[in-house]
């Protein structure tokens, strides 16, 4: 059975495709692994899992880049991150805000789900619409969540693998932290390096 690599943009595994001698498509198949390029955000995420996942994959790998709240974080780290909330789906109260399950419609946050270990820090991540840039609702944000890390994408594919109860694992990498946008410190070309570094080691030590 093979892993089934997804990610929002090429940009972000580019090096992996170089490596491994794959030109650029938005679904990939080799004899090991696939590649679902989704497209950014959590709907065309889920668009693109329902086009193509399913119950052949032994495990969906999400990797890509990501934002960070925690500053004990270095930019370029790799991480696992092992739980997810979709963070913005609710309703506001005048100042304040009531999550999807304190409203009684479900569930917001999933979790990985497989045996595979990673020798990676394990992090709490949040998934957004809109990434965050101003401090007032930075500060919100983490009163509410504690996160980590946040994507545009990863609680999608942990919400659609548990749907069909495939193992599933989201690895990325810090390209920033989340603060008033300040793109002069961003490390990009860092992360996504680090990123495909780690990404070819484990897509090689899982074929053998």
């Amino acid at each position: 059975m093979k892993i089934l690599v997804v990610a929002a943009t090429q940009a972000e595994i580019a090096p992996t495709l170089e490596h491994f001698g794959i030109a650029e498509n938005n679904f990939i198949e080799t004899k090991n692994f696939d590649i679902l390029i989704t497209g950014v955000g959590m709907v065309a995420t889920a668009f693109s899992l329902g086009q193509k996942l399913n119950q052949s994959y032994a495990l969906v790998l999400n990797v890509g880049i990501a934002g960070s709240f925690d500053r004990e974080i270095a930019l370029g780290e790799v991480l696992n991150i092992t739980h997810d909330i979709f963070a913005e789906l609710g309703a506001e109260d005048h100042e304040n805000f009531i999550t999807l399950p304190q409203l009684g419609f479900g569930e917001n946050a999933f979790s990985s789900s497989t045996e595979t270990t990673l020798n990676l820090k394990k992090v709490k991540g949040i998934t957004v619409n809109k990434v965050h840039g101003n401090a007032k609702s930075i500060q919100k944000t983490i009163q509410l969540y504690q996160p980590q890390t946040e994507s545009m994408e990863g609680a999608a594919v942990f919400y659609a693998c548990q749907q069909l109860n495939i193992p599933t694992l989201q690895v990325r990498s810090i390209s920033n932290y989340v603060e008033p946008r300040n793109r002069e410190s961003w490390k990009i070309g860092l992360a996504v390096k680090n990123l495909n570094d780690w990404l070819i080691g484990f897509i090689n030590k899982s074929g053998n």
